[in-house]
């Protein structure tokens, strides 16, 4: 059984720069900085490599919170190191979070927060508050303990480390998903990452919460009314699980847990994403975007999660391939059509080759012919050039570029007839 013991104070969890971290406790004790602590995800990594032996993750930043001013602490700092060593500060929002880098390390400072919700999945009002009101406002348990300095003091007002210590993740507060969503994604994201689970009263929570359905906007509704947790948010909190995340266990955590229900009811009952997926991640197309693929209605959740203008495009046009698909197989046999006809129709359309690569991640019927294009007969060239053609009389316009064409296609066929 791991322990349940806590670590002593002195914490100093590998790849900690306990100098750089002296340095700002002295600096703040200069500026009247009341409390400083490490939070996040160094804390819980730092203890699960300590205490339960897991691999150290590494540490890409370090998160700190401040009962004070976190931009009169960054000033401070940067007057003590000199604008050599600390030459930019950028501070972002309102309540002024600093980020800035020191000796190779990415440093947040925000100042404690807390935050309260007018109504369930918008953006939360956030003031000012203690060290305790900000590790209150987060989203696991796991993630709710600090290191106070100096003296790396384990602060843990909601039972984090036990959670810990059976790898359990743990919703902070009851209505913690109806207030935002995101966090069940966050949670698929560290399930996935650090091999934990949701606790049962966690996973009740998800499972009842998406079944009353608490926020004001519902599926099939105008995507521009949807509040930021089921819009915006959501989406960012996707592209990190599936840019950062081993993706294919924590959507497969989502779907196990109820929760593709955010996206699309369809994406729940989905059970092709796998092969989806990993097509798109073959063929180096965007996970997210064909994700939503497999969405009832991919155009409507791409406006709603506000995806980039060339993945709705991408998405419009592949939907588009697949209805002149659909209508030409009722009219003839598909599979009679020689690689110059499938070269002609696939390009003469318009379509990203994106589009066509995204058919193919599809399993659309006619998915070889679309794949031996993408991957092979695209790129054969004419096998005369045009300078070669203009000098044996041909005029530079339209014809000149119908003969390059001919060639082309002509030798995409006789390749594939010797094969």
């Amino acid at each position: 059984m791991e322990s349940l013991v806590k670590p002593e104070p002195g914490f100093d969890g590998p790849g900690l720069p306990m100098g750089l971290l002296a340095v700002l406790q002295q600096v703040a004790s200069e500026v009247g900085i009341k409390r400083l602590a490490l939070v996040g995800g160094a804390v819980r990594d730092g203890l699960l490599h300590r205490v339960h032996f897991d691999p150290w993750r590494g540490l890409p930043d370090l998160d700190l919170v401040v009962e004070g001013s976190a931009v009169v602490l960054a000033k401070a700092l940067r007057r003590h190191l000199g604008p050599e060593q600390l030459p930019q500060l950028r501070v972002h929002g309102a309540y002024g979070t600093v980020e800035l880098v020191v000796d190779g390390v990415l440093l947040d400072l925000a100042t404690a927060r807390q935050e309260t919700y007018a109504s369930p999945g918008q953006n939360p009002q956030v003031t000012e508050g203690h060290l305790e009101e900000d590790l209150a406002r987060r989203d696991f348990t796991v993630n709710a303990m600090a290191l106070e300095l100096p003296g790396m003091t384990l602060l843990d007002p909601h039972d984090g480390w036990a959670a810990l210590a059976m790898r359990q993740l743990v919703f902070l507060h009851s209505n913690s998903v109806a207030d935002d969503p995101t966090r069940v994604v966050r949670g698929a994201r560290y399930a996935a990452r650090l091999g934990f689970v949701l606790a049962p009263e966690a996973l009740a929570q998800v499972r009842s919460t998406l079944q009353s359905w608490p926020w004001a906007w519902h599926p099939g509704e105008a995507p521009k009314l949807a509040p930021p947790a089921l819009s915006t948010r959501l989406r960012m909190e996707l592209e990190l699980l599936l840019e950062r995340e081993p993706w294919q266990k924590a959507v497969a955590h989502l779907q196990d847990w109820g929760a593709l229900v955010l996206l699309d009811e369809g994406l729940q009952a989905d059970q092709n994403w796998h092969r989806r997926m990993r097509w798109a991640w073959r063929l180096e197309l965007p996970l997210l975007t064909a994700l939503v693929a497999g969405a009832a209605d991919p155009l409507a959740m791409a406006e709603r999660l506000q995806l980039p203008q060339l993945q709705q495009r991408l998405l419009a046009e592949a939907a588009e391939l697949q209805i002149l698909l659909a209508s030409l197989e009722v009219a003839e046999s598909l599979s009679t059509w020689s690689p110059a006809r499938w070269c002609e129709t696939l390009e003469g359309n318009g379509w990203q080759p994106e589009a066509v690569a995204l058919c193919v991640c599809l399993g659309v019927p006619m998915w070889r012919p679309l794949l031996r294009w993408w991957g092979r007969w695209r790129q054969v060239k004419s096998p005369v050039s045009a300078q070669a053609l203009i000098d044996q009389g041909w005029r530079p316009g339209p014809a000149l570029g119908a003969e390059l064409q001919r060639l082309r296609l002509e030798l995409i066929d006789q390749q594939v007839a010797l094969r």
